[in-house]
């Protein structure tokens, strides 16, 4: 028997019910086959749920590349407690859609039998998988999606959750860097901001509005719109009419093309244009022609982060070389947060003394203090119970030599990221 709720959730009998429920099953099948069982090498399964088909496939452009280094890492298996294990990485594609990723998960915890899931790239994503997981009571660690909007879409309790951890920076984090970005132009401190309705977008807005307001700049907000597909005149006119200087929102790349192709059209050019989401690959900047340069956005990683990993020792910058070096193609921010995620929970398996038993896994995850390519990770040191946030800084894209790289322009609250240029002027 099954049911479906809220954000396409399969609800079943627990995982760990079903495994209390054939542990008789198990117990008598070993007695006809123990030196088989015993001849077996035991397997850690480690779940992955990811966008790698539509809207958000960007998110996981790297994503075989990345979990490929991780699987020959993993090759010789991990010991723990005495035992070596050999390890599993099952992916899943969400294909950008709740509904998906909500199933897939299912998949994984009930079919696949994992011991611990992840996910990343958006609450499209990580929501549905960690309300699986904390439904299911498994471990779950998630990333690469703003925390509030992962935490608070979720309806969590007064004491927060169980199984479900995540790390990511906050839109707090985001705003200070923005915000000092501004600061560094001369404008009329008139903003203009572009949301759509998207669960993603409600939380920056809630965030982005009252926060903004604060920092002494007018807000002219239009009105949350639909994803994709929108005529943006009545926008563009709000903006004229009020002389907005900056715009900044959360944006996929297609809207923001039609938004800034119909501002040239209608004779409008702000000062500053500052959104989360569209900016953050290389290929998309580029997509835009000349009007791309100059554009600002949150920068969650580069090459000259002062980070290594802690399961390789990598450095940041020999990952991005070692990616470009392999694919031919220009490093992209989500690449060591894939990296990161697998750090996270091979060290969480690693303490956790038993990998099979999901109450150890999550006691050891309550207790992670550990230096990763992205930024520290301790969940003792959260906003809230089930985040620990990382290091997010403000860049802006512009030549360099033939390519086009994001500069760090503003550190916000991470002083120990360093610019690398000052805010160069819109297009």
């Amino acid at each position: 028997m099954s049911t479906t709720t809220k954000n396409g959730l399969i609800t079943r009998p627990s995982r760990r019910t079903v495994l209390k429920g054939g542990a008789a099953t198990l117990a008598a099948s070993t007695l006809f086959t123990p030196a088989l069982l015993r001849a077996a090498e035991p397997v850690i399964r480690i779940g992955h749920v990811s966008p790698q088909t539509g809207p958000m496939a960007g998110f996981a452009e790297a994503q075989e590349w990345t979990l490929g280094g991780i699987r020959k890492f993993l090759e010789p298996g991990l010991t723990i407690g005495g035992t070596n294990y050999k390890v599993e990485i099952i992916t899943k594609d969400s294909q950008t859609d709740e509904s998906r990723a909500a199933e897939v998960a299912n998949e994984l915890i009930l079919k696949d039998k994992v011991d611990i899931i992840t996910a990343s790239s958006g609450s499209t994503n990580t929501v549905p998988v960690a309300n699986a997981a904390e439904l299911n009571e498994i471990p779950c660690v998630t990333t690469d999606n703003p925390w509030e909007s992962y935490y608070y879409n979720r309806n969590p309790p007064a004491e927060g959750f169980t199984w479900t951890y995540h790390f990511f920076w906050g839109l707090e984090q985001v705003l200070s860097c923005f915000i000092g970005l501004w600061n560094d132009q001369p404008t009329n401190k008139v903003v203009g901001v572009l949301f759509n309705t998207a669960a993603d977008d409600t939380s920056w807005h809630n965030a982005f509005v009252p926060a903004i307001q604060k920092a002494g700049y007018t807000v002219i907000d239009p009105g949350q719109f639909p994803a994709f597909g929108n005529d943006f005149t009545p926008q563009i006119a709000a903006f004229k009419a009020a002389g907005v200087e900056i715009v900044t929102g959360n944006l996929f790349l297609p809207d923001f093309a039609g938004f800034y192709a119909q501002c040239a059209q209608q004779g409008y050019q702000p000062k500053v244009i500052t959104l989360g989401k569209a900016f953050l690959f290389p290929a998309d900047v580029e997509s835009l022609g000349p009007r791309g340069l100059g554009v600002t956005s949150e920068v969650w990683w580069t090459p000259l982060h002062p980070y290594s990993s802690s399961l390789t020792g990598i450095s940041s910058k020999d990952l991005g070389a070692s990616y470009e070096a392999d694919t031919g193609r220009h490093w992209t921010q989500p690449i060591p947060f894939k990296h990161a995620l697998m750090e996270v929970v091979i060290d969480v398996l690693k303490r956790s003394g038993n990998p099979k038993d999901p109450q150890a896994i999550l006691d050891a995850i309550t207790k992670t203090n550990l230096n990763t390519i992205v930024g520290p990770v301790n969940w003792a040191n959260g906003p809230v119970k089930n985040v620990c946030t990382t290091p997010v800084v403000a860049g802006q894209w512009q030549k360099n030599g033939d390519r086009l790289d994001i500069a760090i322009v503003n550190s916000g609250q991470f002083p120990d990221i360093k610019t690398t240029s000052k805010l160069l002027p819109l297009g």
